[in-house]
């Protein structure tokens, strides 16, 4: 007599989401072998980019007559399928115009994938950062700064639960072909109920972007996430990455330059060379000195996102700020290493 297969708590939990997901409206489910013909079986000419747990390609649903963009999980990557399902669950719930849609998701024979509307503008960081001719001009610069704040402050207040993203940076965020944001990669959120605090789930993200006090503590929150997003806020201003050392003699990272010059009354100084003094003077100084107060070293001085994007929107007045950068306080206990999971995920270069 055959043995039943014993079911794994994985398999449990995709049965279930196929389950849960099969009834909605939202993402569709798609074979294997409709994304191999979709992608030209995966070929290198189709990839637009690897990140850390799989690499991204374009491909045409000829049924939908649409061109998507397939994720394909690295197999054998068990942190890449955790956050193939973390990814499923909270992304096919949201509805944002500033969030890449998930058309659908695939998880045949052990491999996992996801397909999602295509961006013909790439990712934020391949405009700030690549080599392409053309720098964005200042006022799609601060469209998408605006567009960010926007999804942010959906997630963190404004959903049924609060969604953590854990991982905002300039390679996360697409562009549709009208420079529109579109906010991707949800396979390190995390719900948190809007009443709790910090959570502790260990150190995940990537190095330029991670709040100091979450590095320390393993705790995320809406508050380490507003750092990320003044990060990336400053490097769409000065067109400098945040691991960018300044100056051949200057120990400075991107916060602590933009923050000695605003103390001196010289942030113009900090401003993308590319943009040629081509620029809303006003927009510059709110941006920038919002991206401080974002990622102002005491979590507890940060603004929300709200407050963040009132002002952003001259809806408030501006922060005053201390001329030098503060230094951070801690209290909190150094969290302890456990998994076999890698501690930090640095994915600097990872991506587009």
């Amino acid at each position: 007599m055959k043995q039943k297969k014993r079911k794994t708590p994985e398999t449990e939990n995709l049965t279930s989401m196929n389950n849960d997901l099969e009834r909605g409206a939202g993402p569709r489910r798609f074979s294997y072998t409709d994304l191999a013909t979709a992608t030209n079986n995966f070929s290198n000419e189709r990839k637009l980019g690897h990140g850390g747990f799989g690499a991204v390609y374009r491909g045409y649903l000829a049924d939908l007559d649409t061109v998507v963009a397939v994720k394909k999980i690295s197999s054998g990557s068990r942190q890449g399928r955790k956050e193939y399902m973390t990814e499923v669950k909270i992304i096919s719930s949201l509805r944002h115009r500033n969030l890449v849609q998930l058309i659908g998701w695939c998880h045949d024979g052990g491999q996992f994938l996801l397909v999602y509307e295509f961006m013909p503008n790439g990712s934020l960081d391949t405009h700030l950062f690549g080599k392409s001719r053309s720098a964005l001009s200042w006022p799609v610069r601060y469209k998408i700064s605006l567009g960010l704040g926007s999804v942010l402050l959906y997630l963190h207040e404004e959903w049924e639960q609060c969604v953590v993203h854990r991982d905002i940076k300039s390679s996360n965020i697409m562009l549709d072909s009208s420079f529109n944001v579109k906010l991707g990669d949800f396979g390190l959120a995390r719900l948190m109920d809007h009443e709790l605090g910090p959570q502790t789930t260990g150190v995940v993200g990537t190095l330029g972007y991670m709040a100091p006090e979450y590095i320390r503590t393993g705790r995320a929150s809406k508050e380490s996430d507003v750092y990320s997003f003044g990060v990336v806020t400053l490097e769409i201003a000065t067109g400098k990455k945040s691991v960018d050392v300044m100056g051949k003699d200057s120990e400075m990272g991107l916060i602590e330059w933009v923050w000695d010059l605003y103390g001196k009354g010289q942030f113009l100084l900090a401003v993308d060379e590319r943009l040629h003094s081509d620029y809303n003077e006003k927009q510059v100084e709110c941006l920038m000195i919002v991206g401080l107060w974002c990622t102002h070293p005491d979590p507890s001085s940060r603004p929300s996102i709200r407050q963040a994007v009132h002002v952003l929107n001259f809806e408030a007045a501006l922060p005053n700020l201390p001329a030098n950068m503060p230094v951070p306080m801690y209290h909190a206990p150094t969290p302890s290493v456990s998994s076999g999971e890698p501690l930090i995920t640095t994915s600097i270069e990872a991506g587009r």
